[in-house]
């Protein structure tokens, strides 16, 4: 499950991206973008983390939308590193596994009901899927949108009951058509009209919505496209 397609594109990290700012919240350095209100997304990062500079644009988009996004370092200055012969992924998932960034992600939740934020959304990219599906089946968030996620099995989603919007590429070994499609089957099954939206982008690879080529016109295209679905979806569910 922990194959090359996750670390495809690898982005040059950069710690002064973005129009927000990076400050602790629940003991994680995290990148804020937007006014503190009563609506937060939290947007769960890839292996490469929160200092992704495609990631930290998507935030301040989403920020723009009139939301106060949360984008938390889940690996403690640790991103995943495909340089480093020494540590392949499957040894650097032993350190920074899908389990101790829920955990975390629930104290950040904690943390911004604190200030006030009385409805959460969270999206979750490729490693970041499989922590936003943990939330929703503790239902610690009102909606959520899963983009090209890792990890995350038919089990998972039978656990769901938020709503839930799934992104899934063509050409996806993590989350390949067929199983987007029987999470679509899980979720369209459920008891009590559970709203879900999936899609599956043609031509695409795991990792497009993030890992993106800024100067490629078609990448950047499908990228859009699909955060444009994600705004749609917290505006349809958060209020």
């Amino acid at each position: 499950m922990s194959g090359p397609e996750c670390c495809s594109n690898s982005p040059v990290l950069n710690p002064n991206a973005g129009a927000g700012h990076v400050e602790k919240l629940a003991a994680l350095d995290s990148y804020l973008s937007g006014s503190p209100n009563s609506i937060a997304i939290l947007l769960v990062s890839d292996v490469f983390g929160y200092e992704a500079p495609n990631l930290r644009n998507i935030a301040d988009k989403v920020a723009a939308a009139g939301y106060y996004v949360v984008v938390p370092d889940f690996f403690y200055g640790d991103p995943y590193n495909p340089e480093n012969a020494s540590r392949p992924l499957s040894v650097w998932l032993k350190d920074h596994g899908t389990d101790k960034g829920s955990e975390a992600a629930k104290s950040i939740i904690e943390a911004l009901k604190s200030k006030g934020v009385t409805a959460i959304g969270a999206a979750g990219f490729c490693w970041g899927g499989k922590v936003v599906v943990e939330l929703a089946k503790s239902r610690l968030i009102q909606a959520d949108v899963l983009l090209h996620p890792a990890f995350v099995s038919v089990d998972d989603i039978k656990g769901v009951d938020i709503p839930t919007a799934v992104l899934g590429a063509e050409i996806d070994k993590m989350s390949p058509p067929e199983l987007v499609k029987q999470f679509e089957q899980v979720l369209t099954a459920k008891p009590g009209q559970v709203d879900c939206f999936v899609k599956i982008f043609p031509k695409v690879s795991h990792g497009w919505t993030v890992r993106y080529n800024p100067e490629d016109a078609e990448a950047v295209k499908a990228a859009e496209e699909a955060h444009q679905d994600m705004l749609n979806w917290f505006a349809k569910h958060l209020k």
